[in-house]
């Protein structure tokens, strides 16, 4: 059985704002797992655990570059949020989304080895990287990157330095520019219901389930009337269906006209949206948390072993 800290508990509360207690409990039941646990609070606590869910705590910078039909999208992380307003690492995470779109390197290795000098570091971008490293006394590196080529147009769009999109279409480039702002605000996971990943729909329908069970063990321990296994179905494939519907793109209300959806918006705009992509900094990595009161209890022990 995993060891359950306060600091754990704390970080599972920020992510999912549900109580303290339940946060504990469900990390217990996980084993520590923090994806399971936030489940096992979606099911007991429905859509309460889920609105603070997409809290992103590694740092960095999202850049993009585009040039024409050419273009690219790269994340660029950093151990603390100083460092993101750092000019030198600012234009070493702009020059970088230029080289690839420019270069169209294989992965991050071919990439570093791209030619490039920057603050008296050189000739590589790798050695750029390492040098800025020592000057600035912080890590960095270059996460993950998208380049786009080929027939279809490109519109970007930048929500501070911490959310990027770039969106492949054909049309009117103001209506593509302001579905990459949507993108940016809503995060859609696919352009249409039928595109969303089957694990993510498994993974909600199992998510409705396990609600539907707990609802039934609540209802019975009140002694109220439980619902027949033809409206649980039925109850759960909606559960599923509003889903898909608030995750693809196309059936999500637009951000700027809630009265029409985005394909209903680039339709009237003789707008097609082939494809986006988005970036969210830190999505996906887990950020150390320090127990800060056992950090000052170790110095205070260390202190009086000393004295």
């Amino acid at each position: 059985m995993a060891a359950i800290t306060a600091s754990m508990v704390a970080e599972l509360r920020a992510k999912t704002d549900a109580p303290m207690m339940e946060c504990k409990k469900a990390l217990t039941e996980a084993d520590g797992n923090f994806e399971k646990a936030e489940e096992i609070l979606r099911v007991k606590l429905g859509n309460k655990a889920g609105k603070a869910a997409a809290r992103i705590t590694a740092e960095g910078v999202v850049t993009a570059f585009i040039n024409g039909t050419t273009g690219a999208l790269l994340e660029t992380n950093c151990e603390t949020d100083f460092v993101t307003k750092n000019d030198s690492f600012l234009a070493l995470a702009q020059a970088a989304a230029e080289l690839i779109a420019k270069n169209n390197p294989a992965d991050v290795a071919a990439l570093g080895a791209l030619p490039y000098s920057q603050d008296n570091f050189g000739p590589t971008l790798e050695d750029v990287r390492k040098g800025l490293i020592g000057k600035i006394g912080e890590n960095m590196s270059f996460r993950r990157f998208k380049r786009f080529s080929g027939s279809n147009k490109l519109a970007a769009y930048l929500h501070g330095t911490r959310i990027g999109v770039v969106v492949e279409f054909e049309g009117d480039e103001t209506a593509a520019k302001d579905v990459a702002m949507h993108v940016a605000a809503m995060k859609p996971v696919a352009l249409t219901s039928a595109d969303v990943p089957a694990e993510l729909i498994q993974k909600e329908r199992s998510v409705a389930t396990a609600k539907a069970d707990e609802d039934r063990k609540v209802a019975e321990a009140a002694g109220k009337p439980v619902q027949t296994p033809e409206i649980v179905a039925k109850r759960i494939e909606g559960g599923v269906q509003k889903y898909l519907k608030e995750v693809s793109l196309f059936n999500q209300p637009f951000v700027k006209n809630d009265k029409q959806t985005v394909e209903q918006m680039v339709k009237a705009a003789n707008t097609s949206i082939k494809s986006f992509t988005l970036f969210v900094v830190g999505e996906g990595i887990e950020k150390k948390v320090d127990d800060f009161a056992a950090e000052v209890a170790a110095q205070v022990a260390a202190a009086k072993a000393g004295a």
